[in-house]
């Protein structure tokens, strides 16, 4: 590698302290301290994890890098919901809603209203293609109401659940509608997905070699295997202390969102920064059409197999918050530009979304 490709420290420092933890794990198990400090190091290796997908996004380019970025912290979330519905299947029936929907609530109001809060602070309006947008959002109200809405509606099983049949549905079509937008975001239209501008000199730095991408693409996948490994090693600690401070089994849905979407956000606020809100929004989009394109058929697939119950249908405050967001985002991304008012409003149905969850 040469020096300016040259990798940090703690980007394999970090996965290889985590499999040390995993070891120590397996023999003493994590209680008090030493749970508190898999909690870190989990953190610490998500981030080595999103670094090593970004040098291999770079390497790709625009549009694939954000997508290869939102499969890798979607395949961490996935691997999360099932493994703890395997561990506890009776108790975890709504884990995989309860995900799903907090990613979708995270990355639609939270990261989308950072970005646009502290890219229109920095830059007053920014720009990006309205045609990606809409797309991403058509295939995202489809996707939202046919899997976390119709459950409640359908007669052939009492709601929130699905019957056998449906559920295979409900699979298929989440598979079908993702693999149409990214064929969409990288082959047909891949136009609707390049920054209308680049303003910053950082977007035209360039990509790493095909080593580093390789090094990079490794190191990525033990990062992945390190990080899905310490959090359903941590699920019980969590599980205690939510139950301790007298919070809804939902908020784990929420903590397991927040934890593989944390690096993300700040990549997406980085390019919002430089002036490069298209990249911010091909994150943040991306990343929740494939927290129900890809989670969805996992866990169906694991519930039919297993013969494990799997609770989709959400609930009416759930939906009328997933409404508003939905149509919030319609008008927001409407236009091609955006200034901080609609950061705001985004933020303030995010808070009233963290309110409600922790204060039913």
């Amino acid at each position: 590698m040469t020096t300016a490709e040259r990798m940090p420290w703690w980007a394999w420092i970090w996965p290889a302290v985590a499999w040390g933890v995993l070891l120590i794990a397996l023999f003493l198990g994590l209680r008090g301290l030493m749970a508190a400090v898999a909690g870190i190091v989990l953190i610490a290796t998500v981030f080595a994890a999103v670094y090593h997908a970004e040098v291999v996004a770079h390497r790709t380019g625009e549009p694939f890098g954000t997508l290869v970025l939102a499969i890798a912290v979607t395949v961490i979330e996935v691997a999360l919901i099932v493994s703890v519905m395997i561990a506890a299947p009776g108790e975890k029936a709504g884990l995989a809603r309860d995900t799903a929907f907090a990613g979708v609530m995270i990355v639609m109001n939270g990261i989308v209203g950072l970005c646009l809060l502290w890219g229109g602070a920095r830059h007053h309006e920014q720009g990006f293609q309205v045609q990606g947008a809409s797309a991403a959002l058509a295939i995202l109200a489809a996707l939202t109401s046919l899997t976390l809405v119709l459950p409640n509606i359908a007669t052939s099983a009492p709601g929130p659940y699905f019957s056998t049949s449906q559920l295979v549905f409900a699979g298929i079509v989440s598979l079908v509608l993702y693999g149409a937008f990214v064929f969409i975001q990288t082959v047909r239209h891949r136009d609707y997905f390049l920054p209308v501008e680049a303003s910053n000199e950082n977007a035209h730095a360039p990509p790493p070699s095909n080593k580093t991408a390789a090094v990079s693409a490794g190191l990525l996948l033990v990062a992945l295997v390190a990080v899905v490994a310490l959090a359903k090693s941590l699920t019980p600690t969590l599980e205690v202390g939510l139950a301790w401070l007298g919070l809804p089994k939902a908020v784990i849905g929420i903590v397991i969102a927040a934890v593989v979407l944390l690096p993300e956000c700040l990549a997406a606020l980085k390019a919002a920064q430089a002036n490069r809100l298209q990249t911010s929004l091909n994150l943040a989009l991306g990343s929740a059409l494939a927290a129900i394109g890809l989670t969805i058929p996992a866990v169906v697939a694991v519930s039919l197999i297993l013969g494990q119950p799997l609770e989709l249908g959400l609930g009416d405050k759930e939906r009328l918050l997933l409404a508003l967001t939905l149509l919030i985002g319609v008008i927001t991304l409407g236009t091609g530009r955006t200034t901080v008012l609609q950061g705001i409003v985004h933020l303030v149905v995010f808070a009233a979304f963290l309110f409600f969850a922790v204060v039913p």
